[in-house]
């Protein structure tokens, strides 16, 4: 029995485009951006910024050291949050409703810029903290110092709330993340490009709410 279920943000509460960033940096003279920075695969610098491991300053350091023009801080904090699109107010709509039939949580790879910007962008749209007003508790990737698809960053999650995986559902729409959630047996759902969270098809794979 499903008792507790955790959340991806981006790309599952959180509507985002990496290609946003692509764009942006290209904008700027960076035109293969893409090469340091997707869905799939980042280089070691941004894994070490999500995990909170390198200071904002040190990043856009990185940032700079791609660039052929000497960018601004302005210039580069944009570009970087040009993924975050919106959080539709259905799903969290959805979530109040969940919250009466589910441990709820959260669990997200982010970095310092991104989360600056949403919680201020999310703050002014709804008027509350909706991540500590929805979930029992927030995983930030940058706060917690690991990052999905890591086993360690999972069993984290899982240790501080006292979690058993078999009773725990995590979605997520990114593959390694998934994989790596199944190698501590938490129970997975593998939200598919194009598929919406309020469509609730992992509520019917797991037979929920019926």
């Amino acid at each position: 029995m499903i008792k507790n279920i955790i959340f991806d943000l981006g790309g599952v509460i959180y509507d985002i485009r990496y290609q946003n960033i692509v764009e942006k940096f290209a904008s700027y003279g960076i035109p293969d951006f893409e090469t340091y920075y997707t869905q799939a695969n980042q280089t070691d610098v941004i894994d070490l910024f999500e995990e909170g491991k390198i200071p904002v300053e040190d990043f856009r350091a990185y940032i700079r050291s791609l660039s052929p023009i000497p960018l601004t801080d302005y210039q580069i904090d944009t570009a970087w949050n040009a993924i975050l699109i919106d959080v539709p107010s259905a799903r969290v709509e959805m979530l109040w409703n969940l919250k009466k039939y589910f441990h709820l949580f959260l669990f997200s790879n982010t970095n310092q810029l991104n989360y600056d910007q949403f919680m201020t962008d999310l703050q002014h749209k709804f008027g509350y903290d909706i991540f500590s007003e929805l979930f029992e508790k927030d995983y930030f990737s940058h706060h917690i110092h690991y990052r999905k698809p890591c086993e360690e960053a999972f069993r984290y999650v899982l240790n501080a709330q006292n979690l058993i995986p078999e009773e725990t559902l995590f979605i997520d729409d990114t593959i390694r993340h998934i994989e790596g959630a199944k190698k501590v047996g938490l129970n997975v759902y593998h939200l598919q490009k194009g598929e919406d969270i309020l469509e609730k098809r992992w509520a019917a794979a797991f037979h929920l709410l019926t």
